[in-house]
């Protein structure tokens, strides 16, 4: 093994475990905000696997896409759908979680006969390197063209959602039963009036203690 090599599987090892870990404190912690960071460390970790793999463009496209714009657009829906309310039972939830751990298994099923069942063989063709733009763009309008042109389409519709969801009218948190109250205000400060024909030294003294 040379120097390379392990420099490469340290490198691995590193991001895999940055990976998971953020991966897991996404679903775990309920501070939707510290979900919404880690989401961004996993994207990270994401694009230095790339760079591993000789993919620097899809690397940067990564942090650029994904940790740039889809992570802040996920902290600004937080703040703008920061709405504290109570949680409300759900009835019958045990079948939704039901319903979602049958999912969850199947997915996990699938990936991991997927896993096993490929050939897993190192490549003996170059890397693309500089090329790798050029490779992509032929790509996506010759044998990926449909897809690119519906993923342009799903945007757009996000666009277009988040756009009116911003514009929605202010609406008050308000409790049923309780009395809206004004905003805090300090009272005025009564004006000294100054009488007319006064001495100009009194006047002066008057205006420096205004």
């Amino acid at each position: 093994m040379t120097l390379a090599e392990g420099v490469q599987i340290v490198s691995f090892g590193i991001l895999a475990v940055m990976m998971l870990g953020a991966a897991l404190g996404v679903v775990l912690l309920e501070n939707i905000v510290y979900s919404a960071f880690l989401l961004g460390g996993v994207f990270i970790s994401i694009a230095g696997m790339y760079i591993l793999l000789n993919a620097s463009f899809v690397a940067a496209a990564q942090v650029l896409v994904y940790v740039g714009a889809v992570n802040v657009l996920i902290l600004f829906g937080i703040m703008l759908v920061n709405k504290q309310q109570e949680f409300r039972p759900i009835a019958r939830a045990w079948v939704g979680r039901a319903v979602t751990a049958l999912v969850c298994s199947g997915l996990f099923a699938l990936l991991a006969t997927t896993v096993v069942g490929t050939p897993w063989k190192l490549s003996s063709a170059p890397a693309a390197g500089d090329n790798a733009i050029v490779l992509i763009g032929i790509h996506f309008f010759t044998d990926f063209l449909l897809p690119f042109e519906l993923a342009s389409v799903l945007l757009l519709i996000a666009l277009v959602g988040a756009i009116i969801l911003a514009r929605r009218e202010y609406i008050p948190d308000t409790q049923a039963g309780v009395p809206v109250q004004d905003a805090l205000q300090l009272p005025e400060r009564p004006r000294e009036l100054v009488p007319v024909g006064s001495n100009t030294s009194e006047q002066g003294a008057t205006d420096s203690f205004l």
